[in-house]
């Protein structure tokens, strides 16, 4: 059973069908076969709805709403130039304002795709009349978007908590540690590629001009204040987090900032709504298919023959890390997380693994595939908005998987990078 359904889906991505299609199609099949009657196929549907009811996927759209509303006014812009006055006349300065500014919109926007079209777009130009190679500039914009993906607010996180039922917050709190590590490497890498390449500097800021870009990104700043203090005091859920990003986020930019009318609203709830359409039946058709590969035990059968059964805690980690690293160099994170997490589940539970740790390795594996060859979804963010060839766009990655590899080895072998700041603020 399991090889017709595989190879059905495999055959419908290959003809060019959105994700969601060979999902379903998969989900159908396999109720076909455990059922021998097309009428039990209202199974399906059952699932799809209950995949879509968690009160906290309301959380998705609202953070996809903020991010869209902050792309196009200001508030990105202000983070940048506040970065930039503090760094800029270092060497490799302008790459590591380039990362840090990919860090602090990810704590706004929670996608990575955002932070790419967001940050990259004013910064990439600036990067080349500064003299960094392209192929480095692209590099660095699409794997410091990785940060976005640990840095809450985290969609890939709120996918994983809903699917896994972890805690989000707690989830959120663990993704600081290794984000955190990851824009330190970077950092270092680019000065040193800096100094290698004897990339020059640009003029140190004066204290007057770091006041006003200071001034002008306070606005902005509070929006990882607000979300990630009031989840870390327990001041409101993530839900509500999300809600109030989006109040901030028009407040700012209709009423503080007036970039926006509210008439340009309308494109961008738009928008939001047709990623958020996308989204939401990916995680319906993902919930459908993980129903059915669980009621056939498929996922009992696959790990049986890997003899997971007879790995301790850290080669269930390894394996985990493997699985969800080439999943996502493939196919989208989220429909990755979709299938997978399912699949493992029965393992973690057995090993007694956190599944917080679980869900931060989890995510930051996704994050890395998604900007990694051959189908990294990033990296055709980068061909389509920056309009270079994809050789380019991957030619400069090696050295920023590498580093982010290395991170998730430290990760599985020091859990606690990500459960220290999940431990304090718990009281665990």
């Amino acid at each position: 059973m399991a090889l017709v359904m595989f190879s059905v889906m495999v055959v419908l991505l290959l003809l060019g069908f959105p994700m969601m299609v060979p999902l379903i199609a998969g989900a159908f099949i396999g109720v076909v076969q455990l059922f021998g009657s097309i009428e039990k196929t209202e199974f399906l549907v059952q699932q799809m709805l209950g995949g879509i009811r968690p009160a906290s996927l309301i959380a998705v759209p609202m953070f996809i709403l903020a991010a869209d509303i902050m792309t196009r006014g200001q508030s990105a812009g202000r983070l940048i130039d506040m970065v930039m006055a503090f760094v800029r006349h270092i060497r490799g300065g302008l790459a590591v304002s380039t990362a840090t500014a990919c860090a602090l919109f990810g704590a706004v926007s929670g996608s990575t795709q955002a932070t790419v079209v967001a940050v990259g777009t004013p910064l990439r130009p600036r990067m080349l009349k500064g003299g960094y190679k392209d192929s480095f500039i692209l590099a660095l914009i699409v794997n410091s978007s990785d940060i976005a993906f640990l840095i809450p607010p985290s969609i890939g996180m709120i996918i994983y908590g809903v699917v896994a039922k972890a805690s989000i917050p707690e989830l959120f709190i663990a993704g600081l540690g290794p984000g955190i590590l990851i824009l330190i490497m970077f950092s270092i890498y680019s000065v040193i590629y800096a100094k290698l390449n004897d990339v020059p500097t640009e003029p140190k800021a004066s204290w007057s001009e770091r006041l006003v870009a200071i001034r002008g990104a306070l606005w902005p700043l509070g929006f990882p204040l607000l979300i990630i203090g009031g989840i870390f005091f327990g001041i409101f859920s993530p839900t509500e987090a999300a809600a109030i990003s989006v109040a901030y986020a028009l407040f700012l930019e209709v009423v503080i900032f007036r970039t926006m009318k509210i008439t340009d609203l309308y494109q961008t709830a738009l928008s939001t709504g047709m990623v958020t359409a996308v989204v939401f039946i990916l995680v319906g058709a993902g919930a459908a298919f993980a129903w059915v590969l669980s009621f056939a035990q498929i996922p009992q059968q696959l790990l049986g023959a890997l003899g997971i059964d007879q790995m301790g805690q850290i080669g269930v980690l390894f394996t985990i890390a493997i699985a969800f690293f080439i999943g996502c160099m493939f196919v989208d994170p989220i429909v990755v997380i979709l299938i997978f997490v399912p699949i493992f589940a029965p393992v973690v539970a057995q090993t007694g693994l956190d599944p917080i740790l679980v869900g931060t390795l989890i995510t930051l594996q996704a994050a890395i595939g998604s900007a990694t060859p051959p189908f990294g979804c990033d990296i055709f963010t980068a061909v389509a908005v920056f309009k270079r060839p994809y050789l380019e766009v991957i030619r400069g990655t090696p050295p920023f998987v590498f580093m982010l590899l290395t991170v998730s080895v430290l990760l599985i072998f020091f859990p606690q990078l990500a459960l220290f700041l999940r431990d304090v603020a718990f009281g665990k």
